[in-house]
């Protein structure tokens, strides 16, 4: 029947060329802020690279689009070990059209066909704070964490308010600078205020500008013998308790 056809079009994978296309038409850019600032807060996808080489891709909704996506792993590179953030390099498309596909999964599949290990996929280089039960779990050699575990020595700049400068608010402050996770104990139940005892310690610190290091050690002086501050390989803790974490560093009290 010459007036009748019938088109099965394949939308996932003329996406998919495109993107391709497109991205080995892109020169990177540098993995800062200032540059990351510049790219718009929209859904997409995008790429990054390790001394030149592809490690990671990832995908981005409009609600946290591709500048906070890239900035929070900007913030993350800047407070790990054995990186730096000459090393990293970003390529972003915004796509304002996004089907049921998971174009994320599309590309890593595309990569990995090529031999492409996309070695920060699947590395827990993505992931969020794993909760109170992941605390004493091993973390494997290959794990993003154990590769670029966090720097205690990263330099912050705290404000001391005149009013408030208890242990609570020092740690507050303290989380909204660094990417990785500083967890510590809450009130109980389901409140999600801090524990008693950190919104009535009192921590005056040295200087506005301390390693992270230095703040907790100081942290650590003001809550006393009760408190146990540990540093896991991505993340820190911080709980009234004294207990043994194969892979952790326990903080002394500043001297």
């Amino acid at each position: 029947m010459e007036y009748f056809k019938e088109l099965e079009f394949d939308l996932p994978s003329a996406l998919l060329t495109q993107l391709v296309n497109l991205f080995e038409e892109m020169t990177s850019g540098p993995l800062t802020e200032e540059m990351v600032s510049n790219t718009p807060e929209a859904q997409g996808v995008y790429q990054l690279f390790l001394n030149g080489d592809l490690v990671y891709v990832g995908k981005t909704d409009a609600d946290a689009g591709l500048r906070r996506r890239l900035s929070r792993h900007a913030k993350k590179i800047r407070s790990r070990l054995n990186l730096s953030q000459e090393q990293i390099s970003f390529k972003a498309v915004r796509v304002y059209v996004f089907t049921a596909m998971d174009l994320e999964d599309l590309l890593i599949k595309h990569y990995r066909a090529l031999k492409n290990p996309l070695a920060w996929n699947l590395s827990g280089f993505g992931s969020n704070d794993p909760g109170r039960n992941r605390d004493k779990s091993e973390v494997k050699d290959k794990h993003f964490d154990s590769l670029y575990p966090i720097d205690l020595d990263f330099e912050v700049e705290i404000v001391q308010p005149a009013e408030n400068h208890s242990a609570a608010e020092i740690l507050r402050q303290l989380k909204d600078q660094l990417d990785y996770t500083i967890r510590f104990q809450n009130k109980g139940g389901k409140s999600k205020r801090p524990h008693p005892d950190l919104e009535g310690a009192s921590v005056r610190l040295h200087s506005e500008q301390n390693s992270v290091r230095s703040i907790l050690r100081q942290v650590k002086s003001a809550l006393g013998d009760d408190w146990q501050i540990t540093a896991l390989p991505g993340y820190v803790i911080i709980y009234k308790e004294q207990e043994h974490y194969p892979q952790g560093e326990v903080i002394q009290s500043a001297t």
